[in-house]
């Protein structure tokens, strides 16, 4: 009896040593279905969503507790006609640690506003990312969508730590578009479902025409964000030469999806860094940012004076 204990621990060791992947928090929105619904139905989905991504190992790799990729989906959802059948939009969020510091820097912050599914209280999420779609698409539809983000923030985090550290993920997530569920209603997974969305996202992540990409991902994180707090100024530099990397990108490859992508959420950040620069860097910064980030150019024309 004197071993059980000792063989407790090793077990909590073990399950440690191989945490999973994703440190996720789920939250379903459900103030635009009406009452006719079971209100424990939507936390019983934010749980179920909870742990298919927190315990689910989504990786051949070893995480610490502390190495888990911190990220949230917002599940904002609406009732449709049919019984148990939903439309919604997923807000994704990501964010990884600077190097020898506390300080988040976003890396994905994306709004699909395709996303429809069945559920049903208590229904089991099953998912084979090898056979993806089952024998109800809208329940499949709905494990296919989560994995398939869980991949592409996966794809993302690795990619800023190593030069096309994510490809291995963006496969995975591109197997998922390629044998994703198809139906009525359900959409986003092909190419003329509109120019972007689920599959423009891993087609400009896996088209080595755009490979320049996985240089500006890894060089703006590990090389820009990474030195900030050992070298400011170097940092600074290196990322005002990801902004020129994007700029020559953009123009040979104006309107694609991951221009847009690369920028979401990240102007409160890139102000901030630049407003301490050079005075002819900082011009400089406005000037690309305000040309590249339409959505927020009149905030970098404003801050970045």
């Amino acid at each position: 009896m004197r071993k059980l204990p000792i063989i407790i621990i090793c077990m909590f060791m073990l399950l440690q040593a191989e945490a999973q992947e994703l440190n996720a928090r789920v939250t379903v929105v459900s103030t635009r279905v009406g009452n006719n619904v079971n209100r424990n139905t939507f936390t019983s989905l934010q749980t179920a969503l909870t742990n298919f991504l927190n315990n689910r190992k989504w990786t051949g790799d070893k995480f610490g507790a502390n190495e888990k990729v911190d990220c949230n989906f917002l599940l904002n959802l609406e009732a449709t006609n049919d019984a148990n059948v939903y439309t919604a939009s997923l807000t994704i969020q990501s964010a990884r640690p600077a190097f020898n510091s506390t300080y988040l820097s976003p890396i994905i912050n994306f709004k699909d506003d395709n996303v429809i599914f069945k559920y049903i209280e208590f229904q089991q999420l099953e998912f084979n990312e090898n056979r993806v779609s089952g024998s109800d698409p809208l329940v499949s539809n709905l494990t296919a969508v989560f994995g398939y983000y869980a991949f592409v923030v996966l794809g993302f985090d690795y990619a800023s730590f190593s030069p096309h550290g994510g490809d291995a993920f963006f496969q995975k997530a591109q197997n998922i578009v390629n044998n994703a569920p198809d139906g009525r209603n359900i959409s986003g997974w092909k190419a003329f479902d509109g120019i972007r969305n689920r599959y423009w996202l891993v087609e400009n992540m896996l088209n080595t025409r755009y490979s320049i990409m996985h240089d500006i991902y890894y060089n703006y994180y590990r090389l820009g964000m990474d030195k900030l707090y050992e070298d400011d100024n170097a940092a600074r530099t290196e990322l005002l030469n990801v902004l020129n990397l994007m700029n020559n990108f953009n123009t040979e490859n104006p309107n694609t999806m991951i221009n847009q992508f690369f920028f979401q959420g990240k102007s409160t950040e890139l102000i901030k860094i630049f407003s301490k620069a050079l005075p002819q860097d900082k011009v400089r910064a406005k000037e690309l940012l305000a040309k590249m980030d339409l959505t927020n150019a009149t905030k970098y024309q404003d801050e970045l004076k």
